[in-house]
């Protein structure tokens, strides 16, 4: 009975894992008041963990309007000088993310009649697994894709999050072919440091994309996942693990990425990509 025991601890802490991503954190009690606006100038990283967000009237919910109440204003003074300096409107009509797994950088597109303008990019803090796409549940992969948000999380564990669509169509119609019945579900972008298949950005940047995603509009924000930047060098299915409809996701994914900005290099990131230290 004792040899049992650590095997029944680490299979609860596992499954306590597995199911941390789409987890609500009921509110903490609130014992202080929202401070006056602080200028983004003037806010170092002490000060923006004043805020809080008040509790809602539903107990141990908030609401996306919370988090716009909050967070709203901030994180658009921000974002604003990137739109500005891109010529691109704030709030756009539609948003493009490319999140590049092996760069550990995730690429803001955005546009508003015209074509898309790259407006900035952000260090990827956590991406668990390694390149190929998702193929089952506890794989620990993060997927590789064209995806939607399909909905945003106030409640995360991770502070905020925004769920994929994952399985989409496309993984879902491969799954089928290959005899695979659980290809997995919830991931997310999200807050902290931590991956266990989605992709974690920290919070001050989660703050912005939930944000920017909820005035845009869900529904007018597409999302793409490479195994790394296919305009450095071509995305190539060279591994034999990889499923044979691999090579045909690829030039999926690469044509989205390359219509961004055709013939232009990826722009230097905004961060260090040691510790994402801004840089400009």
């Amino acid at each position: 009975m004792m040899n049992s025991t650590p095997k029944i601890i680490a299979t609860l802490a596992l499954a306590g894992l597995l199911g941390a991503c789409s987890g609500h954190q009921p509110p903490a009690p609130i014992t202080k008041a929202i401070p006056p606006a602080v200028t983004p100038q003037a806010q170092t990283q002490t000060d923006r963990k004043v805020y809080y967000i008040p509790a809602p009237n539903l107990p141990g919910q908030r609401t996306v309007a919370d988090v716009l109440r909050v967070y709203g204003e901030y994180a658009k003074s921000k974002l604003n000088p990137y739109f500005a300096k891109a010529k691109v409107p704030y709030p756009p009509r539609e948003v493009t993310f490319v999140a590049l797994k092996q760069e550990m950088k995730l690429e803001l597109w955005a546009r508003d009649n015209g074509d898309f303008r790259f407006i900035r990019d952000y260090r990827i803090r956590a991406a668990s697994g390694v390149s190929g796409p998702k193929l089952r549940q506890g794989d620990m992969q993060v997927p590789e894709g064209i995806y939607r948000i399909e909905g945003l999380n106030p409640n995360s564990h991770y502070h905020l999050a925004m769920k994929l669509n994952y399985p989409n169509a496309f993984d879902l119609f491969h799954a089928e072919l290959d005899g695979r019945t659980d290809p997995g579900s919830d991931i997310f972008i999200h807050g902290r440091a931590n991956s266990i298949g989605c992709l974690a950005m920290g919070d001050e940047a989660i703050e912005e994309l939930f944000v920017l995603t909820a005035q845009v509009g869900a529904e007018n924000v597409k999302v793409v996942i490479a195994p790394h930047d296919p305009r450095v060098f071509p995305l190539k299915a060279n591994s034999v693990d990889l499923p044979e409809w691999t090579s045909g996701l690829y030039s999926l994914i690469s044509r989205e990425i390359n219509a961004l900005s055709p013939g232009v290099k990826p722009a230097k990131p905004d961060y260090d990509h040691q510790d994402g230290i801004v840089l400009r």
